[in-house]
């Protein structure tokens, strides 16, 4: 029977419905961690010892590019392998407003009655670098409850969204010819994320022209032990995914990669938690408010500011 059509009684645990392939205890689940409840943490952490088995792909590129319909084409792609896929879409605005998933995704519609497809939209909240704060946690919620290929995409802000990489095993950027955007976001840095770079809407009179830019921008960089495909078509992206995949595994560098993410996750996971900390325990605090107001003024500038701050909150400890 596949993963997700089996019947779980209500009455068990969240976290062992999840693990059975429950797609309303993954729903559940991912509802909880997203709203940063304490019961989602919790199930997080009863289920980490069983995920790590789930192949995670980003996808990036500015607006526009056809990164949906790439999702939609791999997601029929790894259906039709029989592999289970969780798709995470990172949306700018409410998941709850429906526009992104029934609109932007609307070529992923043929898989949402596919019991071994997920597809869920997660809102940004203002999360910088296009992923939501609780990404990696959905992501790790999907792979323990048995999905075999991931689908990150972001919110499509361009060179914003350096940290894809902090989440992705393969990491796919997506451009459009004709797009002077996207060649400038390439010589802005990006180029440095990829692992697979595709060129959608290939049948544009400028895809030559684009095709050979991007190869020109890659040349300029660090040589590498693996050359960055230029794929032209999403039917051909599946084979560079599994490609490179297939290198990181074979060269022992998916482990590597791997801790590399969930360090940097932790890292900023501590961050954003001290930052809420801060903010909560300097609310209506008078000498705070005054030193803020110096640097309105311009009596002192933000970088002492901030570590009078600082020092303040040693001082409180």
């Amino acid at each position: 029977m596949e993963a997700g059509t089996e019947k779980t009684s209500p009455e068990l645990p969240l976290a062992e419905r999840l693990l059975s392939g429950d797609k309303r205890a993954l729903a559940r689940g991912i509802t909880l961690v997203e709203n940063s409840d304490p019961a989602g943490w919790a199930l997080v952490r009863e289920i980490y010892p069983r995920t790590g088995k789930a192949r995670m792909i980003g996808f990036t590129g500015p607006p526009g590019v056809g990164k949906s319909t790439l999702l939609g084409a791999l997601t029929k792609h790894a259906r039709s392998c029989d592999r289970e896929v969780g798709v995470l879409s990172i949306d700018p605005s409410s998941p709850f407003t429906q526009g992104a998933l029934l609109g932007d995704r609307i070529r992923l519609s043929d898989h949402f009655l596919d019991e071994g497809v997920y597809i869920r939209s997660m809102a940004s909240r203002g999360a910088l670098g296009g992923m939501a704060e609780a990404a990696l946690q959905a992501a790790l919620l999907m792979d323990a409850s048995g999905k075999q290929d991931i689908l990150l995409e972001t919110v499509g802000v361009g060179q914003a969204e350096i940290d894809i990489i902090d989440h992705a095993d393969t990491v796919v950027l997506v451009l459009m010819p004709g797009s002077g955007d996207s060649v400038q976001a390439l010589k802005a840095g990006i180029m440095e994320i990829p692992d697979v770079i595709v060129v959608n809407k290939a049948r544009h009179p400028l895809t030559d022209s684009m095709v050979r830019e991007i190869k020109g921008v890659l040349a300029l960089g660090p040589h590498m032990d693996w050359t960055v495909p230029v794929l032209r078509t999403e039917a051909t992206v599946g084979t560079g995914i599994d490609e490179h995949y297939a290198h990181i595994e074979q060269a022992g560098t998916l482990e590597d990669r791997r801790r590399r993410n969930l360090m940097n996750e932790v890292l900023g996971l501590a961050a954003v938690r001290l930052r809420r900390e801060l903010e909560r325990s300097l609310a209506g605090d008078q000498d705070v408010q005054e030193l803020l107001e110096r640097v309105v003024k311009r009596e002192l500038d933000p970088a002492s500011a901030a570590e009078l701050l600082l020092e303040r909150r040693r001082g409180d400890r």
